[in-house]
């Protein structure tokens, strides 16, 4: 059972409803956010890392002219009174906002100012967070290879918009593969990630992971691209900003956080299908699977074809940082 907030209101589900104008039903207009939280045996609520998920959107919503200024302190008060109503343990909170009411906006002559008067709109669902099996982390899972291409030069790639239709479709014909995500590459052929995920791989004891939206990259040559068909970099004195359609992953920094802290060499670059499939261990983060080892690219195994060292110390790092913030 889901407890719905929409617009202001906690809602039976069968009376969640948004207009036939809504800008997200019409055009696609909208952003969300998927996340981890519950609520403890001493009626404690969490969300994994809410202010990062909240960060990140307030940083889209601005980027891809949906709103400039969103109220994140009452989208925060918002997501955890919906997850506290819920009362799961472990629950799947979806953020979802969306550009409104486009007739009303008209009537309003664009001025927006209010749910009422064309602002946007804003729907929180909390349900029960899907039960994944243990032989997934414990043996790693195999992955396919998208048809699809992911285009850095498009403005809206490396946010999580409600454009996930060829998304959902690649992962459909990954499942029929019997792989449990699709590896995307860029048009430039070099390493986006999942449909739903960020990937990281290790080779030597390096963790490597591909340059996501908005990232300075220091002026290392390891990691400047010399591909000649690939977007070239524009170097300035403190870094480089790559033109990036990877999603800015919140799992991903916290893994990141984690291998910082135990020593590991991290290489944020340009990353090859010959890197992947060279790699010594694979993994996959988002909010739902957190780190997901990968065993296979379709028939090719990585490395000895099971998890490895640093992918099962990140992964109950992770665990552990969870259940932290559950005590």
């Amino acid at each position: 059972m889901a407890t719905v907030f929409l617009n202001g209101k906690f809602l039976e589900t069968t009376d969640a409803r948004v207009s036939a104008f809504d800008a997200g039903f019409q055009h696609g207009v909208g952003l969300f956010e998927t996340m981890l939280g519950g609520t403890t045996a001493l009626d404690e609520t969490w969300v994994y890392r809410l202010d990062d998920h909240l960060e990140r959107l307030a940083t889209s919503a601005r980027e891809v002219g949906l709103t400039e200024q969103l109220r994140t302190q009452g989208l925060y008060d918002a997501v955890m009174e919906t997850t506290a109503r819920a009362g799961y343990a472990r629950a799947r909170v979806r953020l979802t906002i969306t550009g409104g009411d486009l007739n009303m906006l008209q009537q309003d002559g664009g001025g927006g100012g209010g749910a009422e008067r064309g602002g946007p709109t804003v729907l929180i669902v909390a349900q029960p967070a899907t039960e994944y099996p243990d032989a997934m982390f414990e043996r790693g899972v195999m992955v396919s290879i998208a048809d699809a291409r992911a285009n850095p030069f498009n403005p809206f790639e490396g946010h999580k918009t409600l454009n996930y239709w060829w998304r959902l479709r690649e992962l459909q014909a990954a499942a029929a593969r019997g792989a449990a995500e699709a590896m995307v590459l860029q048009v430039s052929n070099h390493l986006c990630g999942g449909c739903v995920s960020n990937v990281c791989i290790v080779k030597d004891g390096v963790l490597r992971t591909p340059i996501v939206r908005g990232e300075e990259i220091g002026n290392d040559p390891d990691t400047t691209n010399e591909d000649p068909i690939a977007p070239a970099p524009a170097v300035a004195e403190n870094g480089v900003a790559l033109p990036s359609p990877v999603l800015p992953g919140i799992t991903r920094r916290a893994v990141i956080e984690f291998a910082e802290m135990r020593t590991i060499p991290i290489e944020k670059r340009m990353l090859s299908i010959e890197d992947l499939l060279s790699a010594d261990e694979v993994f996959l983060t988002n909010s739902s699977w957190g780190v997901l080892p990968v065993a296979a690219v379709e028939a090719h195994p990585i490395g000895p074809g099971k998890p490895g060292p640093v992918t099962i110390a990140l992964r109950e790092a992770l665990l552990r940082s969870i259940t932290g913030e559950l005590s």
